[in-house]
């Protein structure tokens, strides 16, 4: 039996969960999810949980299992706390700032980097150095940190570039130099 999909997802007090079919529709706090399953995926709402069972020990069914789990269990999540996926900004001359609902970042390049969230999704900037993606849906949340740091990857000698807070970079050596050439 697969580890992630047996446990049973709890749900949170002020969560609703809609269960038609193959469909799912998950209202929270934060707003309201829905997402269409593999048909052969049974979901069931028993004493204020979710779980998650598979029809047989298919290989297809095992590797939907905890697939499925997972992806239900981020909806509820999503839709009570949100997630958050942070970004730094490095480099002289590169910043981010919000136009409206619009990110807009210098990023070295002739021009300004417009990005425009999606439904869903804000930004947020702390500082110009320093902002984050913010959204009730895990998915599109990472897709869109994923787009703004593909406007200028962190490169490896310097450093400078749009990356994930956290993340490590691997710095190479610069050229040599000169060091015992020809006489």
């Amino acid at each position: 039996m697969s580890r992630i999909g047996r446990l049973p997802i709890p749900i949170p007090p002020g969560v609703e969960v809609a269960i038609d079919g193959r469909r799912i529709t998950v209202r929270g706090p934060k707003g309201e999810l829905a997402r269409d399953l593999h048909p052969d995926m049974i979901v069931r709402q028993a004493d204020g949980t979710l779980v998650v069972e598979r029809p047989s020990d298919q290989k297809l069914h095992r590797q939907l299992h905890g697939l499925t789990r997972t992806l239900v269990a981020n909806m509820v999540e999503g839709v009570t706390n949100g997630y958050r996926k942070a970004l730094e900004i490095t480099g002289v001359g590169y910043r981010a700032a919000l136009v409206g609902r619009k990110l807009q970042l210098s990023l070295g390049y002739s021009h300004p980097v417009e990005i425009d969230p999606p439904e869903g999704i804000s930004f947020e900037v702390e500082n110009p150095t320093r902002l984050a993606v913010v959204g009730i849906d895990k998915e599109l949340v990472g897709q869109v940190a994923a787009r703004v740091r593909a406007t200028r990857k962190p490169e490896p000698y310097k450093g400078k570039g749009v990356r994930y807070a956290g993340e490590v970079i691997r710095r190479k050596a610069g050229k040599a130099g000169k060091i015992g050439g020809k006489k």
